[in-house]
């Protein structure tokens, strides 16, 4: 008896979890994209610093990626697309750890330019690669895990009828 109460209040913890999970990383996406947006071209500098694309690419990747960013961002935060948008959201921070620990390895002194800003660092200032990896690594995992048990509570996939959150789990939860 004691299990199954167990059991069934793991059960109704997960789409809370989620429901942060999807709600840090939709935010943290939007609050990049958003700073970003404003000015692309900082944004292509950032791509282009670390030396990863051809310059053709990396001006493409640098216009679009505030964009894809806040579109994702939005997509979790309100919940719908849920897992598409985990899925994209964690593939992005996978790559973003890629980048920054391949600036590391190769010896570049660059600005990751996740928020904003990005290109070289100048004179005196330091890169903060491990704590952008611990960072970027951190929400891949929210990623994952968002992708695993979508769409969580408030989210407009379970309004819809869209996948995850049921009544019958909802009233299990009670």
């Amino acid at each position: 008896m004691a299990a199954l109460q167990q059991s069934r209040s793991v059960k109704s913890t997960i789409p809370w979890v989620t429901t942060v999970a999807r709600l840090v990383l939709g935010g943290v996406l939007i609050v990049a994209g958003a700073l970003k947006i404003g000015n692309p071209s900082d944004s292509v500098v950032a791509v282009k610093a670390y030396q990863l694309l051809p310059d053709s690419i990396a001006v493409s990747v640098g216009y679009i990626l505030p964009i894809l960013e806040i579109v994702v961002g939005v997509l979790l935060v309100v919940g719908l697309l849920t897992r598409v948008a985990a899925v994209i959201a964690g593939l992005l921070m996978f790559a973003f750890v890629f980048g920054i620990a391949w600036a590391w390895a190769n010896g570049l002194r660059i600005d990751c330019g996740c928020f904003g800003g990005g290109g070289q660092l100048g004179k005196g200032q330091e890169p903060t690669y491990l704590l952008d990896i611990v960072r970027d690594f951190g929400l891949v995992l929210l990623g994952a895990w968002t992708v695993r048990f979508p769409p969580g509570r408030f989210a407009l996939d379970g309004a819809l009828g869209l996948g995850g959150d049921s009544a019958d789990d909802e009233e299990d939860d009670r």
